[in-house]
C-alpha cells in the first residue's frame, strides 16, 4: 500500500524531498491518470488483435502501445527514485515491475514469445484501482483456508471416479475407461457443461440407476463444495473489510499528520544536534 511505503519512508528518516516527490506519484491525480493510461493500453491492445487492427491505423496503435509503455517506465522509475529499495517491500510494485519488465523485451529472438505477454500491463488495473485491490487481498488471504476445501475435493473426485470407472468403464470405456478419463468426465459433470444429454442420460440408457450415483455427486460437488470455496472468500472478504482502515494518504487530515511529523522530526534534529 502506497500508505505503508510512506510511513517506512519517514521511519527511515527519508529527506523531504524524497518523501513530497512519493506523495505527488501516489496522489490521487497521478493514480488516475494511469488508470486511464492502462485503459487506453487496453483498447490499443485489443485492437491489435483484430482485423481493423492490422490495416493502416497499425503504425498508430504501435505508437500508442509504445507511449503508453514509456509512461509505465517514467511512473516506475520516479517510485524507484523516491522509495528507492521500500519499493520492493511491496507486492504490488513487484507486481508492476515485472509487468512492464516483460514489455520491454526485444521482439526478435528467442525471447520474442515473452512480447505475447505485453497483455498483462493490463492487469496493472489490479494495483491502480483500490477496490480491485482489495478482492485480490481477500483472495491472497483465503488461500490457506481454501488448501483444506481444495484436500476435501481431491478426496472426493477420487472416490467417484474410482466407482465411476468400475460402475460404467466397460460399457462407455471412452468416458470412464480409467481413472483419468473418469476424473475428467466428472469434473465435467461438476460444472454442468452437457452433463444430462451429453453424459448421463446416454448411461441411464445401459445402467437405468446410473442417476443414484450422479444426482448425489452433482449434489456434493457443485453445490456443496464449490459453494465451501465462496464461502471462505466472502468470508476473508468481511474480516478484511472490518479492520481499521490505515492512515488515508495523501488527504488533507494526513498532510497535516505528515506536516506535524516533519516538524517534530526538524526539532528532534535540531536538538540533537545542540547536544552534540
Amino acid at each position: 500500500m502506497p500508505e505503508d511505503d510512506l510511513l517506512r519512508l519517514f521511519n527511515r528518516g527519508a529527506p523531504a524531498w524524497r518523501i513530497a516527490l512519493a506523495r505527488w506519484i501516489d496522489s490521487p491525480r497521478i493514480s488516475n491518470a494511469v488508470i486511464g493510461v492502462i485503459l487506453l493500453n487496453a483498447l490499443v491492445l485489443g485492437a491489435e488483435a483484430t482485423p481493423w487492427g492490422h490495416g493502416p491505423v497499425r503504425p498508430w496503435l504501435v505508437a500508442i502501445d509504445f507511449a503508453c509503455l514509456a509512461i509505465f517506465v517514467v511512473e516506475l522509475l520516479i517510485k524507484a527514485v523516491a522509495y528507492r529499495l521500500v519499493m520492493l517491500r511491496s507486492g504490488w510494485n513487484v507486481f508492476d515491475l515485472l509487468v512492464v519488465g516483460i514489455a520491454l523485451v526485444p521482439a526478435a529472438g528467442p525471447a520474442s514469445v515473452l512480447r505475447s505477454l505485453r497483455v498483462l500491463r493490463v492487469f496493472r488495473l489490479l494495483t491502480a484501482v483500490p477496490a480491485m485491490r482489495k478482492v485480490v487481498t481477500a483472495f491472497l488471504h483465503a488461500i490457506p483456508g481454501l488448501g483444506s476445501v481444495i484436500a476435501l475435493m481431491a478426496v472426493f473426485f477420487f472416490v467417484a471416479a474410482v466407482m465411476a470407472t468400475g460402475f460404467f468403464s466397460e460399457a462407455f470405456p471412452a468416458w470412464f475407461g480409467h481413472l483419468g478419463r473418469s476424473t475428467y468426465t466428472l469434473f465435467q459433470i461438476m460444472t454442468l457443461e452437457s452433463w444430462s444429454m451429453g453424459i448421463v442420460r446416454p448411461v441411464m440408457e445401459t445402467y437405468p440407476m446410473a442417476w443414484a450415483f450422479f444426482v448425489p455427486f452433482i449434489m456434493l460437488a457443485t453445490f456443496t463444495i464449490l459453494n465451501l470455496f465462496i464461502g471462505i472468500i466472502v468470508s476473508t472478504m468481511q474480516e478484511l473489510a472490518t479492520r481499521p482502515e490505515p492512515l488515508a494518504l495523501p488527504g488533507k487530515d494526513a498532510q497535516a499528520v505528515i506536516a506535524r511529523l516533519e516538524q517534530d522530526l526538524a526539532e528532534l534534529r535540531r536538538l540533537v544536534g545542540r547536544q552534540g
